[in-house]
């Protein structure tokens, strides 16, 4: 977004301020906070929705002018050396964007989102559009000067039992879109197109695999999700990252041990690179995760 909202206080309360952070979202933090925590994540910040950016369509036509594909600044100001460095580079890089469903939440809020497809759908479908475009003439013009080794897309999609929006709705709206962006990766012969969802994701991957999406992650336990059913289910067609049930890390001993036979199947088969299934909670203990990599690291064949 260029350029960002003003960040800013607008109601200080006893206990609370209401506060527009950089992405245009009016809400209720504590006044312990300020506005950087918002854009840095420097802590879990609790906070209540006031307003988001994007409810009406007036508040799209003011939006969509802070992404402009062909800005100068969306580049280095050597492109060419820039590219040229990457692609001597013996480190594994890439570039991230968030897919068109988490795009869209960030402008409209998710309660709002979820109703604008039916109450709004034109108003969907123009944004969903513009998402394409932009995301694609960006992708373009990186692949002019560097292939890096993956793309990834973040959407956070799906609740613990299922996606978020219906798989119909997902072929629908979003489909269209991860093909579009496929080709354009796939013709500039990047090998990774890695789509990253918490939540049950087993009713989006066929759709993920569809559309040439190859890598996904973090395939959370908790959820649901069955790494050992789902390379049955999906062959190779799909790789995976993470899937290690972060309640086997926290217990330690005949759990971890337990998880870690469990995925020996899929360890074995290939295009899996185990790790925690999401970020690692605070309450693990320092000798637990040091037993859990001893015993990933014997699994995978590094000691």
């Amino acid at each position: 977004m260029k350029p960002e909202f003003e960040e800013k206080i607008i109601e200080r309360k006893k206990d609370s301020q209401i506060v527009q952070d950089w992405k245009g979202n009016i809400c209720e933090i504590s006044n312990e906070f300020t506005t950087e925590y918002l854009r840095h994540a420097i802590d879990f910040v609790t906070r209540r929705w006031v307003k988001c950016p994007v409810e009406t369509e007036a508040d799209w036509a003011g939006m969509k002018m802070r992404y402009d594909p062909e800005a100068p600044s969306r580049l280095p100001e050597n492109p060419t050396e820039a590219g040229r460095t990457a692609e001597k580079s013996e480190a594994f890089y890439g570039m991230s964007f968030n897919g068109p469903f988490w795009q869209l939440r960030e402008w409209c809020g998710f309660e709002n989102l979820c109703m604008f497809f039916y109450d709004k759908p034109k108003l969907i479908s123009e944004m969903m559009e513009f998402w394409k475009l932009y995301i694609a003439r960006l992708l373009e013009r990186t692949f002019e000067y560097a292939r890096p080794d993956f793309v990834h897309l973040s959407e956070d999609m799906a609740y613990k039992s299922f996606s978020m929006i219906s798989p119909k709705m997902a072929r629908e709206h979003l489909l269209p879109i991860y093909k579009h962006w496929g080709e354009i990766i796939r013709r500039a012969g990047v090998p990774i197109y890695a789509m990253d969802s918490d939540g049950y994701i087993g009713e989006l991957i066929p759709i993920w695999i569809e559309a040439g999406i190859n890598v996904c992650d973090p395939i959370e336990v908790a959820a649901g999700n069955d790494i050992v059913k789902f390379r049955k289910e999906f062959g190779r067609n799909m790789a995976y990252r993470g899937g290690v049930d972060k309640r086997g890390h926290r217990q330690g001993g005949a759990m971890i041990e337990a998880e870690i036979r469990r995925l020996e199947p899929v360890i074995r088969d290939g295009g899996f690179i185990p790790s925690c299934d999401h970020g690692v909670p605070h309450d693990i203990s320092w000798q637990n995760y040091v037993y859990y990599t001893k015993l990933l690291s014997k699994a995978t064949g590094w000691i």
